[in-house]
């Protein structure tokens, strides 16, 4: 009789062997799994209701590129596209602005607890309370904003009436709670700064800008990448305080894409699945084209290519 052989000490050392390299698979699973189901599956699937006109409950009918061509002579795409790009663009004053912020509360001195918990106060509460302190703030007849005007002699500007100074005036608003967040990224970074590296550059005489930007700051980009993707996130999908805020108005002048897609989506005027689905595709593909840009300049920053 032929004894079979021991596939158990083989099975074993093969186990051994490859431990390493497959336990942070095993830990980063679940984690995958869920990001699959919950991120990737849906983006895929938009992609291709974007193709179809869906009410969301009949039959879809496949329509080809008429969602997106349909797009091209939109004016209300036009202005939430437009008032995309000034969030994007304004948006991205938290980050200087958190850096400074995290640069005077990472001191020793008596009460910085006090205004740490000042500064970090923003990012705590929620984005619907934000939108109605900003509301009140910016009210024409009681705001506080307008009541300091008045001590200069200006006269009352209803801000979130105004077409001109709306979207300005709620992207202010989203700025205080993002430069709350980028200050405690900079000051978890700060706390990781070689000091050595800090000494030796004092004592070959930099100091001030020429120590920020030299040494600091280069020690900071791990910091810095994530406070850019979580702020070209923020500003794109930008859709609380406009709700809030304005609801889109006055006359729409207040829309960004990701608010005009749950108009045409899912509010009482809408039930175009198909159309919205085709602006969130838009949404994602500026998204992605921009966050690509930046880690490509990243890549080449840390290669010297």
């Amino acid at each position: 009789m032929t004894a079979l052989p021991d596939t158990s000490a083989t099975n074993k050392s093969w186990w051994k062997q490859n431990q390493q390299r497959l336990a942070p698979w095993l830990f980063l699973a679940p984690g995958i799994f869920m990001f699959a189901i919950y991120v990737i599956i849906p983006i895929f699937q938009s992609i291709n209701i974007s193709f179809y006109a869906w009410d969301g409950l009949g039959e879809a009918e496949w329509v080809g590129a008429e969602n997106y061509v349909e797009l091209m002579d939109d004016e209300a795409f036009y202005t939430s596209l437009k008032n995309n790009v000034l969030w994007l663009i304004l948006y991205m004053l938290a980050i200087p602005a958190g850096l400074f912020v995290a640069l005077f509360l990472n001191q020793t001195v008596r009460g910085i607890r006090i205004y740490k918990s000042l500064f970090f106060f923003p990012f705590v509460i929620s984005q619907v309370v934000v939108g109605l302190v900003f509301a009140w703030f910016y009210d024409p007849t009681n705001g506080l904003m307008n009541i300091i005007l008045g001590w200069f002699g200006a006269g009352p500007i209803a801000v979130l009436a105004d077409e001109d100074y709306v979207t300005y005036g709620i992207i202010a608003a989203g700025l205080w709670p993002q430069t709350a967040y980028c200050m405690i990224l900079y000051l978890t970074g700060l706390n990781a700064v070689d000091p050595e590296q800090i000494e030796a550059a004092r004592l070959d005489n930099a100091k001030g800008a020429k120590l920020l930007w030299y040494v600091i700051l280069p020690q900071l980009r791990p910091a810095t990448f994530i406070a850019v993707v979580v702020t070209v996130i923020g500003a794109l999908r930008s859709f609380d305080l406009i709700s809030i805020m304005t609801d889109g108005g006055p006359w729409g002048s207040s829309r960004v894409l990701a608010f005009y897609m749950y108009e045409q989506a899912f509010s009482e005027y809408g039930f175009r699945m198909g159309y919205g689905a085709a602006i969130a595709v838009v949404l994602f593909l500026i998204m992605m084209v921009y966050i690509a840009g930046f880690l490509w300049k990243m890549y080449r920053d840390e290669t010297g290519r």
